[in-house]
């Protein structure tokens, strides 16, 4: 039994489905709807072997307690957005071409989206926001620039926004690699959709959901995610967390994973030329023990 956490493109689902065990089943979960209905399409033939849940991974343990399954052989989480998210002007995801500033990973949940953050916050709150889930050095800049330009009128579409941005940082300090707006929409499309606090409580869940001997794989695509994954799987394959300066354990902490990976895996070349959205994923690996609990 593999849970898929985030069913995205259906590439990983499709993996899963090819190595699992005669009988065996995968359990995709996804927040959105469209997602959902091109698995269903595109994994048609995998009949009862898959399982297609609506819903947010962070609740991972309720949606095994809904099935009637107690433990699972593997769980792996792909975060962030899909290539057919991102390339779907209508979604607000990307800026490509231009699209409404919407970010939700599910439309039919909640209200809030990247244009009520945008034409409602602050000016000092977008650059928190901003500076922290973009780790965007020109955020106050940017915030600034956004409440100058919402003066005129709303920013509804994803190109106005873009351009913002482009106005408020520099030239000479434009990315290499990257569009100057993409750490704001980042930061943007994680606050609308809370995706740190969903990792947090779906990568427990996860560990907590493992057999002995089962397995969690993680694929981080920045640095706020890995750093949290990173963390959080080491803090568990730890058996003690006392400060290093106590000389007496008294936490009564105990391991409950071993790391496959001490540093993260990244794409080699073949991958790269095949996928270079690739170049940024980060595939971290943990086996849980058997705690005898």
């Amino acid at each position: 039994m593999f849970v898929d956490g985030t069913l995205g493109a259906g590439g990983v689902t499709a993996a899963l489905l090819e190595r699992v065990r005669p009988g065996g089943r995968v359990i995709a979960i996804d927040r959105d709807p469209a997602a959902l209905a091109g698995a269903r399409r595109r994994l048609a033939a995998a009949g009862d072997s898959l399982i297609l849940v609506h819903g947010d991974f962070a609740d991972l343990s309720e949606h095994l307690a809904q099935l009637g399954i107690a433990a699972v052989d593997g769980v792996t989480l792909d975060l962030g957005i899909s290539s057919l998210q991102l390339d779907d002007p209508a979604r607000g995801f990307g800026f490509r071409h231009d699209g409404p500033l919407d970010m939700r990973m599910d439309p039919t949940a909640g209200t809030l989206t990247a244009a009520d953050i945008v034409n409602g916050w602050g000016e000092a709150e977008l650059a928190a926001l901003i500076r922290r889930y973009g780790e965007e050095r020109f955020a106050r800049g940017i915030a600034a620039a956004v409440v100058r330009a919402r003066r005129e009128h709303p920013l509804t579409a994803t190109g106005e926004l873009r351009e913002t941005v482009e106005r408020a940082v520099p030239r000479r300090y434009w990315p290499k690699r990257i569009h100057p707006a993409t750490k704001t929409f980042q930061a943007l499309r994680i606050e609308v959709n809370h995706e740190l606090e969903s990792l947090e409580r779906g990568l427990q869940a996860a560990i907590d959901a493992l057999r002995p001997g089962g397995r969690v794989g993680v694929i981080a695509f920045h640095s706020l995610e890995d750093t949290l994954v990173k963390n959080a799987l080491h803090v568990a394959a730890l058996n003690c967390v006392c400060p290093p300066q106590q000389p007496i354990c008294t936490c009564a902490h105990r391991a409950t994973l071993f790391l496959h990976t001490r540093k993260a895996i990244k794409a080699d070349a073949a991958e790269l030329a095949a996928n270079p959205r690739s170049r940024s994923a980060r595939l971290r690996v943990a086996e849980r023990l058997d705690t005898g609990l």
